[in-house]
């Protein structure tokens, strides 16, 4: 069916400073972020034309965060899409650097 969730890879593009999510070996989504001492801030959450609406940027968001989480880092979730997708997800709430900002200001 057209509607289920798509087998979604996630990769961390250092270079580019986004986490990557892949169906296939179409680009499906990003997550960009910025580097701070002992941590990251998401700042931008995008899913590709074609792939709205289909879990993508869950999945994607929740495998950044189990990234950061294995690395030992925190988050600053900027990004209204990863504030939200935590606030929904309490278990991620430990990787906080700040409660205050998980909403955007």
């Amino acid at each position: 069916m057209a509607d289920e969730t798509p087998t979604v890879r996630v990769e961390d593009n250092r270079a580019r400073r986004r986490f990557e999510a892949f169906v296939g070996t179409a680009l499906a989504g990003f997550i960009t972020y910025e580097v701070v001492p002992g941590g990251l801030v998401f700042v931008h959450t995008e899913t590709e034309p074609g792939f709205e609406g289909r879990g993508v940027a869950g999945h994607l968001a929740g495998a950044a965060l189990d990234e950061v989480r294995v690395r030992g880092l925190h988050v600053t979730p900027r990004c209204p899409f990863v504030a939200s997708y935590i606030e929904r997800h309490p278990e991620y709430a430990d990787l906080v650097a700040d409660p205050a900002s998980r909403r955007p200001s």
